[in-house]
């Protein structure tokens, strides 16, 4: 028989993604469900803070991908980033807990690609031009 303590034991990991950070934690549940934090405060649901359904596929795709069987209570806290970069920074956060709760997964979430923090970030500004790369417009006379 499992103890009240094993039971209630939660795993958590950081994601991220660009400047977006999730700190998520994923505890085994009757039902899959999200509890999103914000920078601002408020919980949400999954659907209620990714608004179209790519960015609620990119979030749980680290449970859908993977195939697991078992169903996981998950809360959230995203901050940092745009919207997109958060899904994304909130998919890798799962896919670490999911590490912690079975090592087991590993070789499937590492061939997906759910383990490497994607580094591309923007590009700093240089001195002289309008953006990154950009120069200003260039006239001969």
């Amino acid at each position: 028989m499992t103890s009240p303590v094993e039971k209630t034991r939660y795993f958590e990991a950081v994601g991220r993604r660009k400047t977006a950070v999730a700190r998520a934690r994923i505890l085994p549940a009757a039902k899959q469900s999200f509890e999103i934090t914000g920078a601002n405060g408020g919980a949400k649901d999954l659907a209620g803070y990714f608004a179209t359904a790519e960015l609620q596929n990119i979030a749980e795709a680290a449970f859908s991908q993977s195939k697991i069987a078992q169903k996981f209570k998950v809360t959230a806290l995203v901050s940092g980033g745009g919207i997109h970069s958060q899904a994304e920074a909130l998919r890798h956060a799962i896919s670490r807990a999911l590490l912690e709760y079975d090592g087991e997964m590993r070789k499937k979430l590492k061939k997906l690609g759910f383990l490497k923090r994607d580094p591309r970030a923007k590009e700093r500004r240089k001195f002289g031009l309008k953006k990154a790369r950009k120069s200003p417009q260039w006239s001969k006379r």
